[in-house]
């Protein structure tokens, strides 16, 4: 009798669409289909002119499938030291940063999500931080007299609290976290620092993780702090070392002709092979965060979500 009931009330919603209901549906998904493939293709464009033969990228003749299928870029990239040297240190500075940035982070929510004299005052400041700032040359003056400037461990320093995220964190402790559990821990004799680390800690696996995403990614494409505190190249990340290449679009003759010493001596060939590399590069320098989103996807979703309802 329910099958009878629910594919009499499936059969009497598809009938109640009129044929404008149906033609605005089949416009509707025809206008997002459309508009994914605007979004989608650009990257489909990297990926397949990244194994093309560097004479067809260059002639413009790549636009829906490889031509001549080719892997020198990947060849080349893996072979330009100066790039791997900044994704090495791309690494050192994410871990770092997102292990600092979550302790700094959930401390903050933690003290935020209770009462304490002052509080609105504490969380005005907190919040005012979010919309005003001193300024790039005040905070790069203050960088440079505390001995910060051209030193590496101001790209773990430097950004590791972010309001928003403590704002997102304080929603979670005040609403998944209950106060009852407190009082049975004060009744037990425990104090907040072990009752944060023995009770909240434990039980907040899923904005932690939000948390790692957040941050993590937010550390890996960070490409300005190093352009304007870092002077020497051999400390710059990934991302900065990838911005200068792709600045112009092209290598320089010098870069590239550094890049390829090796196995190259015509630098007219080197700068043909550097526009599929360039491409390669990208995908290299992206991919940790694409595959670092598809992992924690679910999690990323329920972060989103935090706060939007209430109970």
């Amino acid at each position: 009798m329910a099958e009878n009931i629910k594919k009499r009330g499936h059969g009497h919603s598809m009938d109640r669409m009129t044929t404008g209901d149906k033609i605005f549906t089949v416009c509707n998904y025809i206008f997002w289909v459309i508009v994914l493939l605007i979004v989608l293709y650009p990257l489909y464009l990297i990926v397949i002119c990244s194994v093309s033969d560097p004479y067809a990228v260059m002639n413009g003749e790549v636009l829906l499938w490889p031509v001549d299928f080719s892997l020198i870029g990947y060849e080349k990239i893996f072979a330009y030291k100066t790039l791997w040297v900044g994704y090495g240190w791309s690494l050192i500075y994410t871990v770092s940063g997102t292990l600092l940035g979550i302790t700094l982070t959930m401390g903050l929510a933690y003290a935020l999500a209770n009462q304490f004299p002052g509080k609105g005052l504490i969380n005005f400041m907190v919040i005012f931080t979010m919309f005003f700032s001193g300024g790039l040359i005040p905070t790069f003056l203050v960088m440079k007299d505390i001995g910060l400037y051209n030193n590496p461990m101001i790209l773990v320093l430097m950004g590791s609290l972010s309001v928003f995220n403590t704002m997102i964190a304080r929603t979670y402790l005040q609403t998944s976290i209950p106060k009852e559990l407190y009082e049975a821990a004060e009744i037990d004799g425990a104090d907040h620092f072990q009752y944060f680390f023995k009770c909240v800690l434990p039980l907040s696996g899923t904005i932690l993780a939000v948390l790692s995403v957040y941050i993590a990614v937010a550390r890996w494409n960070d490409y300005f702090t190093a352009l304007v505190y870092i002077r020497d190249k051999q400390y710059w990340p990934l991302q900065t070392v990838l911005q200068k290449i792709l600045a112009s679009l092209t290598f320089s003759a010098g870069d590239v002709a550094e890049m390829f010493q090796d196995n190259y001596t015509d630098v007219a060939e080197t700068l043909r092979v550097s526009n599929v590399v360039k491409y390669c590069a990208i995908i290299v320098s992206t991919l940790p965060a694409v595959v670092l989103y598809l992992v924690m996807q679910d999690y990323f979703v329920k972060g989103v979500m935090i706060g939007s309802v209430k109970g």
